[in-house]
Parts: C-alpha cells; sequence; structure tokens
C-alpha cells in the first residue's frame, strides 16, 4: 500500500529521466536514453517480445470483443501443471497463510510457476542503437521520441491511433514516417484513447486516431485519420509547448500560457462541453476553444 522501489529487471542501477503510465503499462527512459517497458502486454504495448502469462487449460479464453485490424488476446495452453506439484504448491502457501495470493492468481487464470517477464522493466532491445528522450504510455498503444525529434509508435492501431497509415497494431516501435519525410522534427507528444498528438519544434500540432465528437481538434465530427494532420488553432502566430490527450478530450498549451480545449467534456465549468459541438452558435465540431480565466 505504500511506495516501493522498483529493483527488478536492473533498474534499481539506472538513473530514470522521464516516464509514463498507461492503462496497465509503464514505460521509462534513462539517462543514457534506453527505454525500459513492464506491464499487461496487450496489444504489443510493450514495445519487445516477452514470456506471456501461463494460463489454466480449464478456462482459458480467446477474448472476443475488439475493433478492426486488432489481434486481440489469445490464451495460451501450455502443459497442466502435475497434480502433486499443485497440492504441494497450496499446501505451502497455507500453511504461510497466503491463500489470498492463490485466489489471485486463480483469478488471473496463473499458475504458482508462472514464467511471464511482462511485469518487470525490461529493456526495448529494437531501440537500441539511439537515445530516447520521452515516452508516452496511452490506453493502448505507446510512443517513443528520440534525441533527434523521430517519433515512433507501437501497440494498437485501432482508429489509426498509430500514425502509419492503416490500422494495423505493432508489436515492436515503428517510425511515423510522415513526420520524417516532411522534414518535421517533434517536440513533444501525448497517446490517449485512441487518439494521438504531438507538437513539433516549430511550435505546431498534430494530431490522429479516433476524431469522433471533435476530440483531436481537426474540425472532425467523425473519423479515423491514419496519418498525422496538422491542427488548425485559427492564429496563424499561435506556438504550442505541450499538449495532452485523455478519453474523449484533448488540452494543448501555447507558448503565452493560454489553454486550448477540444472534445466531449467540460473542464471550464460548463455542464459537459457539449455545446462546442453545436455547429449553430459558431463553432465546428472538433474546433479548439480557448479557456478564458
Amino acid at each position: 500500500l505504500l511506495p516501493e522501489q522498483v529493483t527488478l529487471g536492473g533498474l534499481e542501477d539506472e538513473c530514470v529521466s522521464n516516464m509514463s503510465c498507461g492503462c496497465r503499462h509503464t514505460l521509462v527512459v534513462t539517462e543514457e536514453g534506453e527505454v525500459y517497458s513492464w506491464g499487461l502486454g496487450r496489444f504489443g504495448v510493450l514495445g519487445r517480445s516477452y514470456t506471456d502469462f501461463t494460463y489454466n487449460n480449464d478456462i482459458g479464453m480467446v477474448v472476443p470483443e475488439g475493433e478492426a485490424g486488432q489481434v486481440q488476446g489469445l490464451a495460451v495452453r501450455p502443459p497442466p501443471m502435475p497434480a502433486a506439484q499443485i497440492d504441494a504448491a497450496v499446501e505451502a502457501a497455507n500453511a504461510d497463510g497466503v491463500n489470498d495470493l492463490i485466489n489471485s492468481l486463480d483469478a488471473l487464470n496463473l499458475t504458482l510457476d508462472d514464467p511471464s517477464d511482462q511485469c518487470y522493466p525490461v529493456v526495448i532491445d529494437s531501440l537500441k542503437g539511439f537515445r530516447a528522450v520521452g515516452v508516452c504510455a496511452g490506453h493502448r498503444h505507446s510512443m517513443v521520441l528520440d534525441e533527434n525529434g523521430g517519433l515512433y509508435t507501437f501497440g494498437s492501431g485501432a482508429s489509426g491511433a498509430l500514425g502509419h497509415g492503416d490500422l494495423l497494431g505493432q508489436e515492436f516501435p515503428v517510425k511515423v514516417l510522415e513526420f520524417e519525410k516532411n522534414n518535421i522534427r517533434i517536440h513533444q507528444m501525448s497517446a490517449g484513447v485512441d487518439i494521438s498528438m504531438a507538437v513539433s519544434t516549430t511550435g505546431h500540432v498534430y494530431a490522429w486516431g479516433k476524431a469522433t465528437d471533435g476530440r483531436i481538434g481537426l474540425g472532425l465530427g467523425r473519423n479515423e485519420i491514419t496519418i498525422p494532420r496538422l491542427v488548425d488553432m485559427g492564429e496563424e502566430k499561435f506556438k504550442a509547448v505541450d499538449v495532452e490527450c485523455g478519453y474523449v478530450h484533448s488540452i494543448i498549451i501555447g507558448l503565452d500560457g493560454s489553454v486550448y480545449q477540444c472534445g466531449g467534456v467540460g473542464t471550464d465549468g460548463k455542464d459537459d462541453g457539449q455545446q462546442y459541438l453545436d455547429t449553430e452558435e459558431g463553432t465546428r465540431p472538433g474546433e479548439f476553444v480557448a479557456i478564458e480565466c
């Protein structure tokens, strides 16, 4: 119940400079530019190979729900533990008074000798060779920024959230080529729930992913944006310094300290933000609205 230092995977010997928590996974960057990941690896959010959980054969199942282009979790079916081994483990646990642990493992369909390396920090090997300076863990996709302003994404490609021009998921980091071919260097980025945004070194804002209800500020009520698009802030001289994606809304911070919001949730004292989606009031669906302080 209290904070505990992470000492597995060699992270205790590293100096962490940046970190991010997603839905059920974590990413950190060390001062040397290495990226570590751990947590639930569904959709490829860890960006690396890992040993999957060992599931109970009797209750292993395929998760049926999902969106186009997404490979859902398939319960692994390894050889079952020998009955004698199970009995011995349970007896030992009872003697130590850790029945709660046994019940928790059962609820997760995990065996007592689970070999998974999902849940402790491991370096993302495919990112070796360049120095990372930032990470962002979203709901079911992840982002990594290198020292040269290159952006890499991986995990679920639902709604085009990875920015690679399709809806496919990626198990390993893939560079967003739209930025590279247009010589755009990224300064800051954010991954939300199937939405992504980034700020370039010139202060421009780019968005892609699920555009429903205008949550990424592209002036669209409904659509799936699979390649980063420039966000029209309505002011030619506007320069952004930060952006943050949530579930159904997003926020942009300007160089002058101004705050812009977009999407279907109210955060400025209004009821729920739906008034900003009403075109009769002169605002386009998905248009960013400045918050007056």
